[in-house]
């Protein structure tokens, strides 16, 4: 069964200029109906069947997360078709869904409610989310006291107990202690093991290459080469290393 298929998709955005003058905003909206958007998409076409993992490869800019927020639904394509088939786990911003005036357990509440979990099933969870989170006392302070860390840690934690059959995942293991780094590995390899759906974005090679088994290459929001995970790595490391 297919978990995730993009078809002919194209996501662009309008550029931004900063903050201006009313004067300067009337100027750049006449200018603007004249100038083309920028593109982070263009005619993206690939299938994910379920059970795999897929890393998205690129250079910054590439598309990359763009590719994850219109997997997680929270962009729509400009053109094309984004079918998705599974309960996702998003993460893919530090803290995203989160918000910082809330509590650590208010927030657990909210993102399970957000990702479809009933009041009954976030219950049944909940002191094994703070329990891998170590968060500790912490759970009842706002989130906003929280270091970048102690974040991701309860971040990763709602995400994996969530029951997902897809997680997303877009560079938020790179911040953290070694320790819970490698609890987070652990659980993603329970989690692949139990057939469910991984899509990643990371720099860290290592990372992608032990849980992955396709690549996606994006480069400038065109999608260079797609394919088994070890040809497209040496393919795109080669455009590094030699880029002439």
């Amino acid at each position: 069964m297919t978990a995730v298929e993009f078809q002919n998709v194209s996501k662009s955005f309008a550029r931004h200029q900063g903050s201006m003058l009313l004067r300067e905003k009337v100027v750049h909206w006449l200018q603007s109906r004249r100038k083309q958007p920028f593109f982070a998409l263009k005619n993206i076409s690939f299938r994910l069947e379920e059970g795999a993992g897929l890393a998205v490869i690129g250079s910054n800019g590439a598309g990359k997360s763009t590719l994850l927020s219109l997997v997680a639904g929270l962009a729509r394509p400009d053109s094309g078709t984004v079918r998705v088939q599974g309960r996702i786990a998003p993460l893919l911003e530090l803290g995203s869904g989160f918000h910082p005036d809330l509590t650590g357990e208010e927030n657990i509440w909210v993102n399970a409610a957000l990702i479809g979990l009933t009041r009954r099933r976030t219950r049944e969870v909940f002191d094994q989310v703070v329990e891998f989170s170590g968060i500790g006392d912490f759970i009842g302070e706002p989130l906003r006291t929280y270091s970048s860390g102690m974040v991701m840690r309860l971040a990763f934690s709602v995400a994996v107990h969530m029951d997902p059959e897809i997680l997303l995942i877009d560079e938020i293991l790179a911040v953290g202690d070694a320790a819970f780094q490698q609890k987070c590995f652990d659980r993603i390899r329970e989690f692949r093991r139990q057939g469910k759906t991984l899509v990643c974005v990371s720099h860290a090679s290592g990372m992608v290459q032990h849980f992955c088994d396709q690549a996606i290459w994006l480069d400038h929001g065109e999608l260079i080469m797609g394919g088994p995970l070890p040809e497209i790595f040496e393919a795109y490391q080669g455009r590094v290393t030699h880029p002439n």
